[in-house]
C-alpha cells in the first residue's frame, strides 16, 4: 500500500507584513508546491492585538488574507502564540513576532516551548537568535527538531544557507556586507546630493525608516546581523555588546563628497571575522574603493563578501528586506525542514 502522503500542519505566530508575505507565497504557490513533494495545511493564526484563528481542518490562506487586507480580525479565538505551538496537527511554528532585543519578547518564549515539543521553528525574529542562539539549537538537537533562522539577516537573500550548504567544505575566515537597506539608502541619496536629514526624511517617506530611526541609523539593526554572522557562520557565540558599533549620524554630505573625489565611496560594513584572540565583530561606516565588491551596492539592496580558503571571495547581492522576500527566507527554511536537511545551521 502506497504511504499517505506527508500534510505540514503551520501555525503562524504573528500575521503582519512577514507573515502576510508568507501566507501570500504559500496561498499562491500551493499548487506547485504539492507537486514538488511539499503538501501543507496551515492550523492557526495568532497575533498580539488582531486576534487568532485555529482550525483543524486548515485555514484558508486566501480568504484570510482577504480578510485581513480589508482590516479585520484573524478571527476569534482566545490563544496564546506558545499555546498554538503545542496544537495537535503543528508541526512547524513560523515566529514572525516582532523583534525584542531587550528579553527576547513572545518570539524567545514560544521558541522555547516548541522546541521543547519537538516542533520545528522557523523565524525572521532577530531577538531570540541574538540572545539565546546556543540554547536554542542545543534546545532542537535534544529533542531532534530543527530551528532555522535565515528570514534574520539578508531577508530573502540566502546569506546564512548559502554559507552553510552552498560553501560546505570551505573555511570562512571572514563575511562583511551591507546588511541595512535604510542606511544604504541614505548614504546612496546622500551621494546623489541630498543632506543627511533630506535623505533620512525621503527614507521615512518611503516607508524604509521607521518612524524613530535609531535602530537603523545608529547601527543597532546592523549590529544584530554582524552578531548572529558571527554565531553562525563563523561558529562563535558573541553578545551584542562585543560588536563595536558607530552608526552614520555624524557622516556629512562633505564626507561623501570628499570620497567620491577620492574614488571611493561611504558604505556601513558589518564585519565578522576570525582574529588571533578568537572572533570579533564589528559596524561602522567605510570609505571603499569603486572596485570593491560592495562598493556598487546602492538604494535598499543588501550585499555580503565571504573570505574562504577554497574560493578567495564570494560575494551575494540581493534584496535585504520586505514581506514577500522575508517569506521567502521563511519558505525555504520551511522546505528545507520537510526534505529532511540537517537544518540547526550549525557551522
Amino acid at each position: 500500500m502506497k504511504n499517505r502522503e506527508k500534510v505540514w500542519g503551520i501555525c503562524f505566530a504573528g500575521f503582519g507584513n512577514v507573515g502576510q508575505g508568507l501566507a501570500g507565497i504559500l496561498a499562491d504557490e500551493e499548487e506547485a508546491l504539492r507537486r514538488t513533494g511539499f503538501s501543507f495545511q496551515t492550523v492557526a493564526v495568532v497575533t498580539k492585538t488582531r486576534g487568532a484563528l485555529v482550525d483543524p481542518e486548515g485555514i484558508a490562506l486566501p480568504d484570510l488574507l482577504e480578510r485581513v487586507g480589508r482590516g479585520d480580525p484573524v478571527g476569534q479565538d482566545r490563544i496564546g502564540a506558545s499555546e498554538a505551538a503545542l496544537l495537535p496537527g503543528v508541526d512547524i511554528v513560523a515566529d514572525v513576532t516582532p523583534t525584542n532585543l531587550e528579553d527576547g519578547g513572545v518570539g524567545l518564549a514560544l521558541t522555547r516551548a516548541a522546541l521543547s515539543a519537538g516542533r520545528h521553528v522557523v523565524t525572521s525574529d532577530k531577538g531570540p537568535a541574538s540572545l539565546a542562539m546556543d540554547e536554542l539549537r542545543a534546545l532542537a538537537r535534544k529533542n531532534r527538531c530543527t530551528y532555522r533562522f535565515e528570514g534574520t539577516v539578508l531577508s530573502g537573500t540566502p546569506a546564512i544557507n548559502f554559507a552553510l550548504e552552498a560553501m560546505a567544505g570551505c573555511s570562512i575566515r571572514s563575511v562583511q556586507g551591507i546588511v541595512n537597506g535604510t542606511t544604504n539608502y541614505i548614504l546612496t541619496k546622500m551621494e546623489e546630493g541630498f543632506g543627511y536629514a533630506e535623505a533620512l526624511a525621503e527614507a521615512t517617506k518611503l516607508g524604509y525608516a521607521e518612524a524613530d530611526p535609531r535602530g537603523d541609523v545608529d547601527g543597532w539593526d546592523a549590529a544584530v546581523k554582524a552578531q548572529i554572522l558571527a554565531g553562525v557562520v563563523l561558529g562563535a557565540s558573541i553578545p551584542l555588546s562585543s560588536v563595536r558599533r558607530t552608526g552614520i549620524a555624524h557622516i556629512t554630505a562633505k564626507d561623501v563628497n570628499e570620497a567620491a573625489r577620492r574614488r571611493r565611496r561611504i558604505k556601513l560594513v558589518a564585519r565578522a571575522e576570525r582574529t588571533d584572540g578568537g572572533v570579533s565583530a564589528s559596524v561602522a561606516p567605510e570609505e571603499l574603493p569603486l572596485t570593491h565588491p560592495l562598493a556598487s551596492v546602492q538604494g535598499v539592496m543588501n550585499a555580503l563578501t565571504y573570505s574562504t580558503d577554497h574560493l578567495d571571495q564570494v560575494t551575494i547581492t540581493g534584496p535585504g528586506a520586505g514581506r514577500r522576500e522575508t517569506g521567502q527566507a521563511l519558505l525555504s527554511d520551511i522546505l528545507a525542514i520537510a526534505r529532511g536537511r540537517e537544518a540547526n545551521h550549525r557551522p
